[in-house]
């Protein structure tokens, strides 16, 4: 180990660290590098536009924030900024598959590295799941649309309906995304930048023909809930604008990570944004906010103003743009594992790469089936308590261990330096602490029972099997 590296790192038991001067000079031979920028943010794009446009944004308007809606966007995307700023100083010094789980291990400790990595598994493959049940009710809505009679065991999971059985087309679509992602990274990466070109297209379409049909006098009031309302919005909305973290996981396959992922990172962030606030404007000015349908807001919105024919390609705009938020977090998932696994905290078996595609096609399948059935057997409302604690505290783990690395190692290249250092890292974390307390008790349980199976395996294997440990 060199002296950097012995600087950098350091600690014994669970709070050894893995020094950061390694973690970058690790020659084995890994992931393939064949990312560009474009490709990235794609990636994050696809990642963060989903249900936010083309669902949760006409929920937020009717029952919580109305017209101020725009101000929920803006307020989450400033909090969800100080995490994406934090995650870029990392990926332009740390530029290794793991993102959250990484940075943790390399400046607070394997305790938390192992933590958090194994929350995200869960949290990833749930959202996979979510997004899968999502995208099927899209599809059987379009198919009964066309007068295509399905058989009714096929249509969602036990409890969801008389006579269902299992929600197939959600199962079948988990499959189909594992086996695109084992085809390699660059062949999915080229599917992925396509796909989001559509989702993008489909909403500056709806963006640019709703522009037509504004009335004004549907702004006032602007805050029909008061101010609260557009905060309490802001806390719904918030799991809307991220995605970059799961697309910060694919930092080991760009062709030049130090410079390409915090660019991607911001750029993805922004693209999001900038169509989330004209989507809202759009959206609340076309029908007065207590109209607006609460599940399909852009449908209401059009077929309020005559333009029902556009309901059908909102459907189709929201199965694309969702099926991308599918792509990002199995790739997120899959690559935190072969992170866990190569750093010996998981059994090696997990993280071997296909010997030709370089991608780790085992996890991948094992994610794929896993994913496929959570979103077969559980309804959407119990998959979806399984998801955001994860996140949310990876974004505290990632805003605080790169405010502790400033100061540890003030003088360590970066390609990126966080602005306003430690207030924006700050905001992030205690922003994110306070989204947290939002959160059911169910998940809190879950979470816990989750916790608590990982810790054994920790204590059990990983503690003593850790790579770090072996040198100890």
């Amino acid at each position: 180990m060199t002296s950097a590296g012995n600087a950098a790192g350091g600690g014994t038991g669970v709070f050894r660290r893995k020094p950061v001067d390694e973690i970058t000079e690790e020659t084995e031979e890994g992931l393939a590098r064949t990312l560009g920028l474009w490709q990235l943010t794609a990636i994050g794009v696809g990642g963060i536009i989903g249900a936010g446009i083309f669902a949760l944004a006409g929920a937020v308007a009717s029952e919580t924030a109305g017209p101020a809606v725009l101000v929920s966007f803006l307020i989450a995307g400033v909090a969800s900024a100080a995490a994406a700023l934090s995650y870029a100083e990392f990926t332009g010094m740390i530029p290794k598959a793991g993102s959250a789980y990484t940075y943790g291990y390399a400046v607070l400790g394997e305790g938390v590295g192992w933590f958090i990595g194994w929350d995200l598994l869960l949290e990833y493959t749930a959202i996979v799941a979510v997004v899968a049940i999502g995208i099927s009710g899209y599809f059987a809505f379009l198919v009964g649309e066309l007068g295509v009679g399905l058989p009714v065991w096929m249509l969602g999971a036990p409890g969801t309906g008389d006579g269902h059985v299992v929600d197939l087309f959600a199962v079948i679509l988990c499959l189909l995304i594992a086996f695109l992602l084992t085809r390699g990274i660059k062949s999915a990466a080229r599917f992925e930048t396509l796909v989001v070109g559509l989702k993008v297209a489909v909403v500056l379409l709806v963006i640019v023909v709703g522009f037509f049909y504004i009335n004004t006098e549907n702004y006032s009031p602007f805050f029909p809930f008061g101010i609260g309302g557009a905060i309490t919005g802001a806390a719904t909305v918030f799991f809307a604008v991220f995605g970059y973290d799961a697309m910060s996981t694919a930092a080991e396959e760009s062709r030049d990570a130090r410079r390409h992922m915090p660019r991607a990172i911001i750029y993805s962030l922004l693209i999001a944004m900038v169509l989330y606030v004209l989507a809202t404007l759009v959206l609340t000015g076309m029908q007065n906010y207590r109209d607006i349908d609460p599940e399909s807001g852009f449908s209401s919105a059009f077929a309020s103003v005559g333009l029902s024919g556009l309901a059908s390609v909102v459907a189709v705009g929201a199965i694309i743009g969702i099926l991308t938020v599918m792509f990002t977090f199995m790739l997120g998932v899959t690559r935190v594992w072969f992170a866990m696994s190569r750093d010996g905290l998981l059994p090696a078996w997990f993280g071997k790469l296909h010997p030709v595609r370089r991608v780790p096609s085992r996890v991948t399948w094992i994610v794929g089936v896993g994913s496929a059935l959570i979103a077969g057997f559980l309804p959407i409302r119990q998959a979806a308590e399984l998801t955001n604690i994860g996140i949310l505290l990876a974004f505290v783990v990632v805003c605080i261990a790169v405010i502790v690395l400033r100061y540890r190692r003030p003088d360590a290249p970066r390609t990126f330096r966080l602005p306003g250092m430690p207030v924006v890292p700050a905001v992030g974390a205690l922003f994110s602490i306070w989204l947290i307390t939002f959160l059911a008790p169910e998940t809190w349980l879950r979470f816990a029972v989750w916790f608590v199976f990982g810790g054994l395996i920790y204590a059990f294997y990983g503690y003593r099997r850790s790579r770090l440990a072996r040198r100890e």
